[in-house]
């Protein structure tokens, strides 16, 4: 039975040209009224099978009993009255492949699945879920996301926090849960490892099966909606991880799904990563593509995720990746890059920002590759964030460096300021850090079990101070030293420690300042928002710097990387005035030692790091302070400074003068000199003539 219309006919088309961007309308399990009957459609898009049927609960699993017609462009299609199907009743296609062997696969549409180790498609009604954040959508679209600070809490909800019984969270738990606990800690962003539905919970979400299907692990559909529901009554916004990059081998998967290469590359040196065991989808082929933009388009619309992370990004645009010599395929120029890969991501975004304007898109991509950030009508992807993994690999190698060794290394907290403002850029401590034999976070500290702490809290503050917006992994914040393990819980017992529990509160507070200090966030991705200071004192390991905001207000950061104290540190200050220590890692509340430059630095007239003025400080072993200039010297009013200016120009008149009188009186003397040596000089003529005349008249008379 045809189920033809204009509508479906358009829809069928648009999807194999590439261009249907809500295929999930089309395909899949939808109700449906024909002929004044009621029953569930099912399409699927599987151009070389031999057959297709339907089969689940409802007909006994019988490839016989519901079998589907092919209609055009490679698509199956069937409507079932009889026997009557209800909503969470499961079901597979069953594919006939060229050697009439029948693959049971799953509904790559699906938006319901059972939970592992079972894997069949669940019929669910998407629709009717109550949204109550259109507050939070209005305002939302009406903020430039840029000139806003962005504080992001990675989550794996698997092991966030658990039941005494090691049973995982709900979505409704986590509403009840996580959301307080991220508002409470001054987080903006919750940002979601992978809750597209996958099978085996070692890959972290990272190997989809369910592109339209929220993991069943923590609940239904729409459970998830009522979590990013109260995220956005919370005023938190949802980023979630998204996988186009690769999929798992697994059988009733995308893997050869019409007993073909269907949605990955046909040629292995392209359509396979060994490394991962996975398959590489294949981006030139329009109904690959128009599947990968709907289920981007699908959680944005359907679910309101306010933005996706695209994860390995690198691995689609080179076709070189973790591959060697005879393993891949060059590309039509002869070129590593996958030019397929980089149309797809640039139609991706223009898709995604043509229909949600204010979508967070955030690429992790490890590499150089140019205009990442750009818009794609100059030539860029046309992402609006990129993950700065070049800062996380200098800072971490920096920070687990001894320090005697970090004068050698000072590049690594300088460099990054060479390419800061090329891209929109994120600064990541994600889970992939403190995993696979990385130490978490404080372990990658060096010393004694105090400068760790100290340690973590002065790259804490340095980061947040950094231009950029910022990503945390979850345990950070109260210093877990184990690694993560995504088996089980964080350490939250560990918060019955005083030194976690301070951890913890300096988290809190530093992560709040950064809220309520413009400077440290509304001007990220400019030089107009940082200045240096100092960047050249790499004997000390000292850095500081200036953030500034549109308004000119502006936050001094001065940052001690050795375990010394430094007295009488001076640092040049761009006004005359009054500084006040505003936030310190040595806070007592923080487990410090207290010590503090008080509120009232005085600055000097010595010239320093370019500036007119200077401060002298007590900089605390492995710690980072923030000042501010509270109060400027009042600025020389025009009078004053006429009168100053006269009395200079009528010094400067007195000195010539005196000066010229000065010059006069040694010219005449000169002149004079001259004048006398000459009058000598005549006389004496004069008297020698006369001598000689008076000797010859004495002649003459003798």
């Amino acid at each position: 039975m045809k189920l033809r219309s204009e509508s479906t006919d358009e829809s069928r088309n648009s999807f194999n040209q590439g261009t249907n961007y809500r295929a999930y309308d089309y395909l899949g399990a939808h109700e449906e009224t024909n002929g004044g009957k009621t029953g569930i459609v099912f399409r699927t898009w599987a151009p070389n099978a031999k057959g297709v049927s339907v089969v689940g609960d409802f007909n006994e699993w019988n490839n016989e009993a519901n079998k589907m017609t092919k209609i055009d462009g490679g698509i199956w299609e069937t409507f079932i009255t009889e026997p009557k199907i209800k909503e969470f009743d499961i079901y597979k296609f069953a594919i006939f492949n060229e050697g009439q062997e029948v693959v049971l696969k799953i509904d790559p549409y699906a938006f319901h699945s059972e939970t592992r180790p079972a894997n069949a498609s669940k019929i669910y009604n998407i629709e009717g879920y109550k949204w109550n954040d259109k507050k939070w959508i209005d305002k939302k679209n009406k903020t430039v996301q840029y000139n806003e600070p962005m504080n992001i809490y990675e989550v794996h909800a698997g092991s966030w926090r658990r039941y005494l019984d090691d049973n995982t969270f709900s979505y409704k738990k986590m509403s009840e849960e996580l959301i307080p606990y991220v508002k409470e800690m001054g987080y903006t962003h919750i940002e979601l490892m992978p809750l597209t539905e996958f099978p085996y919970d070692g890959s972290w979400g990272y190997q989809v099966t369910g592109y339209f299907s929220p993991t069943s692990r923590y609940g239904e559909p729409k459970d998830f909606m009522e979590f990013v529901d109260k995220c956005h009554q919370n005023d938190i916004s949802v980023i979630m991880d998204w996988v186009p990059s690769h999929f798992p081998r697994d059988l009733h998967g995308l893997a050869s799904f019409d007993g073909t290469p269907c949605y990955e590359y046909e040629d292995p040196r392209k359509g396979e990563h060994k490394e991962w065991g996975t398959l590489v989808f294949d981006y030139g082929r329009d109904e690959v593509i128009s599947f990968l933009i709907s289920s981007a388009m699908f959680w944005l619309e359907k679910y309101h995720i306010d933005g996706i992370r695209v994860d390995a990004v690198a691995s689609m645009l080179y076709l070189d990746y973790n591959r060697n010599d005879g393993e891949w395929i060059a590309n039509k120029d002869g070129g590593k890059e996958n030019l397929e890969a980089v149309s797809f991501l640039q139609k991706l975004n223009m898709a995604i920002f043509s229909k949600f304007p204010s979508a967070i898109m955030i690429a992790e991509e490890s590499t150089s590759w140019p205009l990442v950030t750009k818009p794609v009508d100059v030539g860029g992807l046309g992402f609006n964030y990129k993950w700065n993994m070049g800062w996380m690999n200098d800072m971490l190698h920096y920070m687990s460096l001894d320090p005697l060794y970090r004068p050698y290394n000072h590049e690594n907290i300088t460099f990054s300021f060479v390419y800061a403002f090329s891209e929109n850029f994120i600064l990541p401590i994600s889970h992939d850090e403190v995993v696979h034999g990385k130490c978490s976070l404080i372990e990658k500290m060096p010393g004694t079990y105090e400068q760790k702490f100290a340690g973590l809290k002065l790259f804490i503050a340095y980061m947040m101070s950094h231009p950029g917006k910022k990503l945390n992994f979850m345990g950070t914040e109260f210093a877990q030293f184990k690694e993560w393990d995504y088996k089980s819980s964080l350490d939250w017992m560990l918060l019955d420690y005083p030194k976690h529990l301070s951890t913890h509160k300096f988290f809190k507070d530093i992560n709040h300042f950064y809220l309520n200090n413009k400077p440290l966030w509304n001007i990220d991705f400019s030089w107009e928002g940082f200045s240096w200071i100092s960047n050249d004192d790499y004997k000390q390991s000292v850095i500081s710097f200036r953030r500034i905001d549109e308004k000119g207000d502006e936050i001094i950061v001065v940052c001690n990387f050795q375990p010394v104290l430094r007295e009488n540190y001076s640092i040049g200050v761009p006004f005359a005035g009054t500084y006040a220590e505003i936030f310190s890692t040595e806070d007592k509340e923080y487990d410090g030692n207290g010590e503090t430059n008080g509120k009232s630095i005085k600055s000097k007239d010595e010239d320093m790091h370019g500036y007119e003025q200077s401060i002298s400080l007590t900089l605390q072993p492995l710690s980072a302070i923030y000042l501010k200039c509270v109060r400027k010297a009042p600025k020389k009013n025009k009078t004053t400074k006429s009168k100053t200016e006269a009395s200079k120009k009528e010094a400067t008149k007195k000195v010539k003068t005196v000066k010229a009188k000065e010059d006069g009186a040694k010219k005449r003397s000169v002149r004079q000199r001259v004048t006398s040596q000459s009058s000598n000089k005549s006389t004496l003529k004069k008297e020698d003539k006369t001598v000689k005349k008076g000797a010859t008249s004495k002649r003459k008379k003798a």
